[in-house]
Parts: C-alpha cells; structure tokens; sequence
C-alpha cells in the first residue's frame, strides 16, 4: 500500500526526470507561450521530428507536465502547472531544511570562535 508522502515523492521524482531532459524543457517552454499547440506545430521550432516531439510529449504527459486533448485530427497540448507547482512547494521545504542546517552550523562555529577567546 502506497502512503501520500510515497505518491508526492514519486510524482517529483517523474517530474524531476522529465525536465532533465532539454528538449522537454523547451517543449515546456514554447507550450507557456503558446497556451496550446500540436506535436507538428512544436517540431516546427525544434531541431527534432515530430516523432520524437510526440515521444517527449508524452514523457511530459506522465509526469503530469502536460495535457493533451483531440480537436478533430489533432491533438492539442498545454502545460498543466500544478505538477511544476507541486514540485516547487518540494524544492522549498527543502530550501528551508537546508537553511535550518546551515544556520545551526553558523551558530556553533560563532560559539566556539567566541569561547576560544
């Protein structure tokens, strides 16, 4: 049985293994520009066929990165930002956990500057 904590960390880490991938994050960036667009529209702007847009997208698709929906023919895509949201809230906590450390190593090392005066 898979817990919450479990399920949000395996969603960063697919997200996370997702955006390591430049041509993804690209992919991510044209569709914030765009609001929507087709795996032929993408190919357009990228050095890649569509084919393999169409294999990134849906790299993209299973981490929750992105949507698509069918308008006739075509498949349309968008970002679905609440996966990106979720794994900024991760990377935060994180952020302060480290920062806690860092302070409390700040603190000893200022004590014992002070005592061996």
């Amino acid at each position: 049985m898979t817990d919450e904590r479990g399920d949000a960390v395996e969603t960063v880490d697919d997200i996370l293994v997702a955006l390591a991938d430049p041509t993804r994050r690209k992919l991510l960036d044209l569709l914030a520009a765009q609001g929507e667009a087709t795996a032929t529209t993408l190919a357009e702007r990228l050095p890649v066929s569509r084919q393999a847009v169409v294999k990134h997208l849906s790299v993209l698709d299973a981490a929750g990165l992105v949507s698509g929906r069918k308008v006739g023919r075509e498949v349309r895509y968008a970002v679905r930002p609440a996966a990106l949201d979720a794994t900024a809230r991760w990377m935060s906590a994180l952020a302060s956990k480290w920062d806690r450390r860092l302070a409390n190593v700040k603190r000893a090392a200022e004590a014992a500057e002070r005592d061996s005066q």
